[in-house]
């Protein structure tokens, strides 16, 4: 395996010096974060002699002490959630315990729980490797087959799992897990800060779920958590599984000196070729009028930003020509596919063959290729990966050296946790965080104390959710039987509501011993409310089985007439059957790109909190928020000229929502200078840049939220701007935008006010999902209504963050 020559250092420059000398520096800011020497602990008294012993024959001589602390206290029965930094050995604080109880006690049992199916293949192999006596670890998801399911239930004393089988196959099939359910020991929920918004309120139920099952055969596991470090993991990890955890969050474990660098793609004449690949993410739930990033086709400009999959895809030739082991995170799967493209392209014109030690890696890969791709890059065969967020938790990648992160993940624990993956071994590492043309990236590579300077968000999850309460105590209900004391594990108050509406509808049924469920077959719970099944990718001419894309997504990617890349080769989707979840494609290499577009509509349903602020009002409310995908772009490649728009048939979609919304007076627009006519343009830009802004002060991403603006809303009587969640029910965050509108706002006017550009960019008021094609915009207006916004809010003492604010979810 090669190993690069180059410090972090040296590598930078190395990267740097592909900019021309007559260009301002593409790096706004390095942090250099000093190494730190480790503290170990003896191996505890109680931990099982084979076990220690198999650890120290693989180089472990003795724990950290985080790892000793958190292990002892699982050991007495507490409930811990260890929270330290990325590479910290947290795998060994639940093995101890967990292996040893298997190890003294032949009839006890462990499940372990992981957000991804890659993490809990990882850690199969860890456990395998020491070769324990009995243990018999075994991983049980979606591609373990009918016959390795029936002995997994029967034989396996350590299951690796994932909430969705939890919650689709072992709780409602209980009775078959009797056996394992009785002798539970330990319950192990890995990178439980994965867990948040909707999805993360799902997992609560459905551990909960697990409890009340596991009681009701006699089990009583001991949960052990582990988690990036996050702003309160005991308090999340608590509302996580209903108990109370305690945390272990002083991180003893060495660490390497990692240099960090902020990077801005340079300006250069539009367009430049493939610079108008869109970088959407992997699903799109909300929208802020929403379509993918056509980029600037139609907008003017003499120059704009280069683009940041270009400038990572560059950045990845030159560290693997280096002989730098790289893996560079990429938002979307489509961007992906496109960054490992390029660089292998480039890499074969500079070396023949170089590039066959390039890849792709993301969701919707069939079980055999992830694996394929998780060995090649294990064994050194790939010197670098481009990968989805699907690698972003602990897969044990020793010895990477550098990170390429292209475009800021959303919160400052997943950006803590990518650049984690650089200098696992202990060496120094280099990370790179490249801008996106976006609001919130342009913001934080100029603005580097928020990045460095402040601690990561704590964890945000609503249990009380109706549109995940109702459902999920319908799933307990056909599991067993609600009781009264149910209710309380489910909740308290909130609970009990739930199960009066639901018993009113006809859903439940209630009976002295408790609330039946009442239909024959169980509910249809999605824990990742992606809105059904996974839509199947096939290739019509062979039947071949290309990949999955969810139902968030499907409209926008699999549309009839769309292109689909897929390990680098396009394919063109000629049929999308929604009712069969299929999309047929065949292969194609078109010379034009496509770009969906869709109409949004929002109607307020009621106010739960409002400031009147004399002649503008902040809102916090429900919402119903309608949404249709109606067209599509073909785009050429290269020149991004628009070839011609198809229209599309497809259904209306529907989401009952949390929103925040202000409004201001005409009047008052008036006065603050913005003339009739740029009323709409203003509102818009300040609408795209405050979505963009808001995953500043929340732990979400702008794809998690969506928005609307308009002159004159129906409800409202006024000049409007709505952002709401893109998630049933809401998911936290336009509460945490309505508690500290003052400085989310000021950071959106500040962003766009700073922004070089004239009439507007990507940098601050355009935005990648505009199905308005970001047109009206205006943004010397938008700092205008931002202005009088603002000073009407902080006049009457509207809602303003605090430092503890920020750091405290909301629930």
């Amino acid at each position: 395996m090669t190993s690069t020559a180059f410090g972090p250092a040296e590598l930078l420059h190395l990267l740097k010096a592909r900019t021309s000398s007559a260009q301002p520096s593409p790096i706004t800011h390095v942090e250099n974060l000093p190494a730190r020497a480790g503290r170990t602990a003896p191996w505890p008294d109680w931990a099982a002699a084979d076990l220690v012993s198999a650890l120290t024959a693989h180089g472990i001589k003795s724990p950290w002490e985080h790892q000793a602390t958190a292990a002892t206290m699982a050991h007495s029965g507490t409930h811990v959630v260890i929270a330290t930094g990325t590479g910290s050995g947290k795998s060994l604080a639940y093995q101890l315990p967990a292996l040893t109880a298997l190890l003294n006690d032949p009839r006890a049992t462990a499940l372990y729980v992981s957000p991804t199916k890659a993490l809990a293949a990882d850690q199969l192999r860890a456990v395998a490797r020491l070769n324990l006596s009995g243990v018999r670890p075994a991983t049980y998801d979606g591609d373990t087959s009918r016959e390795e399911r029936e002995w997994i239930r029967q034989h396996s004393r350590l299951i690796l799992t994932n909430p969705d089988m939890l919650h689709h196959a072992m709780l409602p099939g209980h009775s078959r897990w009797a056996s394992f359910l009785r002798r539970l020991t330990y319950v192990v929920i890995d990178e439980c800060h994965a867990y948040r918004g909707v999805f993360g309120s799902h997992v609560s139920h459905a551990i909960r779920r697990l409890r009340r099952t596991a009681a009701r055969y006699g089990g009583t596991p001991t949960f052990v958590l582990a988690s990036a470090t996050s702003g309160d993991p005991a308090d999340a990890a608590s509302r996580l599984t209903g108990l109370p955890v305690t945390a272990v969050t002083e991180d003893a474990s060495p660490r390497g000196a990692m240099t960090f660098a902020l990077w801005e793609p340079p300006l250069q004449p539009a367009p430049a070729d493939l610079n108008h690949i869109p970088s959407q993410p992997t699903s799109s739930p909300a929208a802020d009028g929403a379509v993918p990033l056509a980029e600037l086709d139609e907008v003017e400009l003499p120059q704009v930003r280069r683009s940041a999959l270009r400038e990572t895809a560059d950045l990845l030739t030159d560290a693997v020509t280096a002989g730098t082991r790289t893996l560079a995170f990429i938002r979307s799967r489509r961007g992906a596919e496109v960054v490992a493209t390029i660089a292998r392209r480039q890499l074969d014109e500079a070396v023949p063959g170089l590039g066959d030690r390039v890849a792709a890696y993301r969701a919707g890969y069939l079980r055999e290729d992830r694996r394929q791709i998780e060995r090649a890059l294990l064994s050194g065969e790939l010197l670098a990966l481009a990968s989805t967020n699907a690698l972003e938790l602990g897969v044990d990648l020793v010895g990477l050296d550098a990170v390429l992160i292209c475009g800021y993940p959303g919160t400052r624990a997943s950006l803590w946790q990518q650049a984690g993956r650089a200098g696992r071994a202990g060496g120094e590492a280099l990370a790179v965080l490249i801008a996106r043309d976006d609001p919130l990236d342009t913001y934080l590579v100029h603005h580097p104390s928020a990045v460095f300077g402040r601690p990561v968000e704590a964890t945000v999850l609503d249990p009380t959710n109706p549109y995940v309460l109702g459902p999920q105590l319908c799933c307990a209900a056909s599991e067993a039987p609600l009781t009264q004391a149910d209710l309380e594990l489910f909740g308290g108050e909130p609970a009990r509501a739930a199960v009066e509406g639901l018993t009113a509808s006809g859903a439940l049924r209630r009976r002295p011993s408790g609330w039946y469920w009442t239909h024959p077959g169980r509910p249809d719970v999605d824990l990742r409310g992606a809105g059904g099944a996974p839509v199947s990718v096939v290739e019509a001419s062979t039947g071949r089985l290309l990949g999955t894309v969810d139902q968030g997504s499907s409209h926008m990617m699999l549309h009839t007439g769309a292109v689909y890349l897929h390990q680098g080769v396009s394919f063109v989707v000629d049929d999308l059957d929604l009712d069969d979840a299929i999309a047929l494609v065949h292969q194609e290499e078109p010379d034009w790109s496509t770009h969906a577009r869709d109409v949004t509509d929002v109607s307020v349903l009621g106010v739960r909190s409002r400031v009147d602020a004399g002649p503008v009002s902040l809102f916090l409310g429900d919402v119903e928020v309608t949404s249709q995908v109606v067209s599509y772009q073909r785009r050429r490649i290269g020149s991004g000229e628009v070839i011609d728009t198809k229209p599309l048939d497809l259904p209306v979609r529907d989401l009952r929502t949390v929103a925040v919304w202000f409004t201001i007076t005409p009047d008052a627009l008036t006065t603050a200078g913005v003339e009739p006519p740029d009323v709409p343009g203003a509102l818009h830009a300040a609408e795209h840049a405050a979505i963009g802004l808001l995953p500043l002060i929340a732990t979400c991403d702008r794809w998690d939220i969506g928005g609307l603006s308009t002159a004159n809303h129906a409800d409202t009587g006024a000049p409007t701007v709505f952002v709401y969640d893109g998630h049933p029910g809401g998911a936290g965050f336009a509460e945490r935008a309505y508690a500290t509108a003052t400085d989310w706002l000021s950071a959106t006017r500040e962003a766009i006010a700073a922004c070089t550009c004239e009439t507007g960019c990507p940098s601050c008021v355009q935005s990648p999902k505009c199905g308005n094609g970001n047109n009206p915009l205006h943004k010397p207006a938008a700092v205008q209504v931002l202005d009088a916004v603002l000073t009407a809010l902080t006049t009457t003492g509207a809602p303003a963050l605090d430092t503890q604010a920020l750091d405290t979810p909301t629930t």
